[in-house]
Order: C-alpha cells, then structure tokens, then sequence
C-alpha cells in the first residue's frame, strides 16, 4: 500500500500480480475478513519477565518436593533411601550433561514444560527404588540372609521396573508424536529421564545395593539399612563333604575315612605304605 493516507474504499495495492493472483488476492481480502466485533471482556497487565517467573517458581517447586521426598526416603528406608538419593544426584549429572551437549550441538532450549517433565521423572526414579527395595524386604523377612536376597529380590523387581518405565516411555512417545509446542518438550525431557532411570538402575542402584549390604556395618547393623534384625547373620555353611584319604602308593585301594569298618582299615594299611614307601625313598636318597 503505497498511500500515505486513504479511506476504507481506496486502497491501492501495486506489485506484480497476473489477473488470476489479482483475483484471489481480492477474494481473500474480501472474504477473509468476519463481519463480528469483538468485546473486551477481561484484560490483564504482565510484565516482560512472566517467562522467568514462572520459569523460577518451577524450579523453587521442584526443588521443595525433591526435598520431600529426600526426607521421606531417608527416614523410611535409612541407608539405603541415601543410596536412592545418590542415584537421583547421578541422573541428574547424565541430564545435565545431555542437556548441554544437545543445547550447544541443536539449539535444544530448557522450557518451563521441559522443567516440569524433569520433575515429574523424580517420582518415576524413585519408584524403581522403592519395587527394589520391597521385594529386599519381604525377601530377608521371609528367612533369607541379605547375601542371598539382594540379587533375588532384583530379578523379581526388575520385571516391574520394566514395565512402570515402559509405559512411561509410551505416554512420552504419544505426547511427543501427536502434541506440538510446549507438550513436545515436557514429552522429550520425561522420555529422556525415563531412559536414564532404566540404565541407573540397572548398572548403578543393582552393585551399589550390592556392595552396601556386603559391608559389615549392613551384617551388624541392618536395622539402619531397613532390614529385619535377623537378616543381619551370616549365610549357612556349605555340608561338609566326606574327606578322601590318599591314594596307597603300592598297590592299595584307597578308600573314604567315613566308610564302614573294612573300608577304614584299609585306608589306615594304606597311609601305613605310603610311609613306608617315603621312608625307603629317603633311604635310598641318602646312599
């Protein structure tokens, strides 16, 4: 519109058009527009920094329920919600780092829905915990010793673990294909965390639970692991196998020392050989 001023019935619009372009242009501009006008019904004044505002009190929320659920998992499962924590602190570190690796390679940007899926990924890391953890307890509860238990109880957890996660990822997966915006971010981050959570728990909370209840703090005290008093003792000696005796050196059948009478006889004329047979040797070194 070349005009510096004209009314609503003399615009003027120049360029290259053909007769066709000109044409649909002027159809668009006729019809395009809706005869309604519009009402205010409402309206509200925001500052410039709302992004960051709430950008902060998602932040400030997550890091108070972090703190709840710290606090929860230490004082229901002791030593071992420390070991549930750690984990968190460790996905956290692999998040991050993935995070500025994709940020400086793709432009991937940190969103509020992103924030807000990285929070809601601390409920599902610390459910693979708790599954672990259960089937530990009722396990040293039902008359196994810690040693025996820890790799029983994973065998049996990690079944759930999978499939709580699997649908998680699903949901995720969904979000992301059929939403846009900011639903793709909070889908991505809590895909990415789901992630993270299987391949902690498996190559972290797995040997760390491990080596923990190993230790003989765990054997003395499993009270502060959260385990039943009597799972502090040790596993059950291996049966004693019968002992062999030594095989007669000329000529005798060497037989078990817990056979019957005959058998032990011959055992004993046999180490009686054996002797004889060293003491002839020697001799015969000696000259």
């Amino acid at each position: 519109i070349n005009a510096a001023s004209f009314g609503a019935d003399q615009i003027q619009i120049s360029g290259s058009f053909t007769e066709d372009s000109s044409k649909a242009l002027a159809t668009a501009l006729k019809y395009g527009a809706l005869p309604v006008t519009l009402e205010r019904l409402s309206s509200e004044r925001v500052s410039a920094t709302l992004g960051q505002d709430a950008l902060t009190a998602g932040l400030v929320a997550g890091f108070v329920g972090l703190i709840l659920v710290t606090i929860y998992m230490v004082a229901f499962y002791r030593l071992l919600g420390v070991l549930a924590i750690l984990k968190l602190a460790v996905e956290g570190a692999l998040l991050w780092a993935i995070i500025s690796f994709l940020g400086s390679s793709v432009g991937l940007a940190l969103t509020l829905a992103g924030v807000t899926g990285i929070i809601v990924s601390i409920g599902v890391s610390l459910d693979s915990n708790v599954v672990y953890y259960e089937h530990l307890r009722e396990d040293t509860r039902n008359g196994r010793t810690i040693r025996s238990a820890v790799d029983r109880s994973f065998h049996n957890a990690i079944g759930t673990i999978l499939k709580a996660d699997g649908a998680s990822l699903l949901g995720a997966a969904l979000l992301y294909w059929l939403a846009i915006g900011p639903v793709r971010g909070f889908a991505f981050y809590l895909g990415l965390s789901t992630v993270l959570d299987l391949i902690s728990s498996y190559l972290y909370m797995r040997p760390v639970v491990f080596l923990a209840t190993s230790s003989k703090l765990c054997r003395r005290h499993p009270g502060w692991f959260s385990l039943p008093a009597s799972a502090g003792g040790e596993d059950p000696p291996a049966r004693a196998r019968p002992s062999r005796s030594k095989q007669g050196g000329s000529g005798g059948s060497g037989t078990t020392s817990t056979g019957r009478r005959g058998g032990t006889a011959t055992a004993d004329t046999d180490q009686a050989t054996d002797t004889d047979d060293e003491a002839a040797d020697a001799t015969t070194g000696t000259n």
